[in-house]
């Protein structure tokens, strides 16, 4: 499998019947979760939430490197996100895909030099985008995810006599008072989906060749914390670190590491040559 498989619905991913404009009759996008787009210099950052979550669980680390690097910020809101969970079972992991791609065009007309961040599933597509697009200068996957270790969740993945919906597990961030806006319920069919996108990423490690800081917390209680040596292990760069987070969960970004994610980030950038 090499990158270009991933392009137009390859490597198994299928595109749902109906694009984001069409998933956008019958619900508008939930306070909070819109994209966003901070203008600033000619080098950009695409920043992407994970599965289920929203641009609010990355807000803050893309306002701080805006404000402190003066980069050019956006995160967008991937497809079916940010609106019900209903709308999201109408979509695929191709749909997310897509989602990113149409940002890293956006940023392509604004900024000579793309980096990439994300949290979870964003983390993911933030790998399969560096494997896949060449021009991204570097990239800061945050507990990223390429497998999950839950038998029963792949269990309910492929059972088709499971419900419709189940229970999500709720914001996983140690920080007291600090929420999440974020689905509580979860489309089964898009489990499929995650695991299909993990396995593509996985696959598609040695293709990375960007500088890469992986950060990953000690204590994750949504992806199995030795993801971030998979994942460091796996790409095929010279230049990629680890970089354990030893006061947060899973979103970090949200968490008591926050500020320390945006640090290591702008250090991490500034250091690269032009």
């Amino acid at each position: 499998m090499t990158a270009s498989d991933v392009q137009c619905n390859g490597a198994g991913f299928v595109r749902s019947n109906q694009r984001e404009a069409d998933l956008m009759t019958s619900h508008s996008v939930l306070d909070g979760a819109e994209p966003f787009l901070l203008e600033g210099s000619s080098t950009g950052i695409l920043i992407s939430h994970g599965y289920t979550g929203s641009t609010q669980s990355v807000r803050y680390v893309a306002e701080q490197l805006h404000r402190i690097g003066g980069y050019t910020v956006l995160g967008p809101r991937l497809a079916g996100h940010g609106v019900s969970p209903q709308e999201m079972d109408r979509t695929r992991a191709q749909d997310w895909v897509d989602s990113i791609d149409e940002a890293l065009g956006t940023l392509r007309q604004r900024c000579a030099r793309i980096f990439m961040m994300g949290l979870s599933m964003g983390g993911c597509l933030t790998l399969l985008s560096a494997a896949r697009h060449p021009d991204i200068a570097a990239i800061v996957p945050i507990n990223a995810c390429v497998y999950f270790g839950a038998p029963s969740l792949a269990a309910k993945a492929y059972d088709r006599s499971a419900p419709r919906f189940f229970d999500s597990i709720g914001a996983d961030i140690k920080a007291e008072g600090v929420t999440e806006l974020a689905y509580d319920e979860i489309p089964t069919s898009t489990l499929a989906e995650i695991y299909g996108l993990m396995s593509v990423a996985r696959d598609l490690l040695p293709e990375i060749k960007c500088p890469a800081l992986v950060l990953q917390s000690t204590e994750d209680h949504v992806v199995p914390p030795d993801n971030g040596n998979v994942i460091v292990d796996g790409i095929g760069s010279d230049d990629k670190t680890l970089i354990w987070l030893e006061n947060s969960y899973h979103v970090a970004t949200l968490d008591n590491d926050k500020d320390r994610i945006v640090e290591l980030a702008h250090r991490f950038f500034e250091r690269l040559p032009q």
